[in-house]
């Protein structure tokens, strides 16, 4: 059996970077005084005339990215999540949003697996705060193959988009010829008959982990990974609750906006399915190892089998 692969969503980010900067000379990339973390550097080395550090002024960032793209330039403005989405909400409501510029905002460092740098580095709220901006794109890749993909899809859509990485090295999942990557459709990676697990980001993962210690146990699960959590695929997930029933969204962010409150928000208006809301329960990050808070709450795979088989038996 071949190792399994792994690598951080960051890691992935800085490397689709430089390969969008040798095809598109209008690619420019800034960073707030973290491009070592970002993963940034990388740009910064192949190309440091279309590289900005624009110190630790993340709002400021944002403005800059703004006036490049008003210029015909397509910037990534990157920078940890709770900066990019937190600290700079209304530059990025204000300035890119509002007028729908063409500037791509690569947020890493995203939700509970920063680990140790605790709470306050801990953004578990940026899926929400993005969700209310109309017209942002937001995408959560699951792995290293779909963030890669996810960065060239962003250049090529025109209009804000906000990508979310992860610090945590996650296991490739999607190493298949057959895979694709479009925006706003979802990927089924497993096919069940008694309940749905729809999972993003680095849950995905671990959802499937859970499938198959369900299925040991005869329950059948489906598994939908939701690189895009807006535009939503509003048809796979009205599919999945038609022919399953039972729903189970799983992220890491807060169960308060993000991916379970728009696939909630999809179902109301159909009438079907009954959804259970996996992720952090309304209470702020903590200090601790990232793969032991995971555990902690609930969004490994073990964490996960137990919370949908419960809700299965019903």
């Amino acid at each position: 059996m071949s190792e399994i692969k792994m690598i951080a969503t960051r890691e992935s980010y800085g490397n689709a970077l430089v390969e969008l900067g040798k095809k598109y000379e209008n690619v420019v990339v800034l960073d707030a005084d973290l491009a070592n973390a970002t993963k940034t550097d990388k740009f910064k080395k192949a190309f440091p005339g279309r590289h900005i550090d624009c110190g630790i002024a993340e709002a400021n960032m944002m403005g800059i990215a703004a006036g490049l793209s008003a210029t015909g330039k397509i910037p990534f403005a990157s920078t940890f999540a709770m900066f990019a989405a937190g600290r700079a909400f209304e530059q990025v409501r204000n300035s890119i949003g509002y007028p729908h510029l063409n500037v791509k905002i690569g947020a890493t460092h995203a939700g509970i697996s920063v680990g140790e740098d605790g709470a306050t580095h801990q953004c578990n709220e940026d899926i929400a705060l993005m969700r209310a901006i109309p017209g942002m794109v937001i995408i959560n890749p699951s792995d290293d193959v779909e963030a890669r993909a996810a960065v060239e899809a962003a250049y090529l859509h025109d209009g804000p988009v906000y990508l979310r990485f992860g610090r945590l090295a996650v296991p490739v999942i999607h190493d298949g010829p057959d895979y694709h990557f479009e925006i706003g459709k979802g990927i089924l990676l497993r096919d069940g008959t008694e309940v749905t697990i729809i999972a993003t980001g680095l849950c995905v993962s671990h959802a499937l982990d859970a499938a198959k210690k369900l299925a040991t146990d005869g329950i059948r699960a489906r598994v939908i990974n939701i690189h895009t959590i807006k535009p939503l695929d509003e048809e796979l997930v009205i599919k999945a609750a038609r022919e399953t029933k039972k729903i189970v969204t799983v992220e890491e962010h807060s169960v308060i906006g993000g991916l379970g409150s728009a696939v909630c928000d999809v179902l109301c208006r159909q009438g079907v399915g009954k959804v259970k809301k996996l992720g952090i329960q309304d209470v702020f990050g903590e200090s601790g190892p990232a793969k032991e808070l995971i555990a902690k709450y609930g969004l490994d795979g073990e964490g996960i089998y137990q919370q949908v088989k419960a809700f299965v038996e019903e």
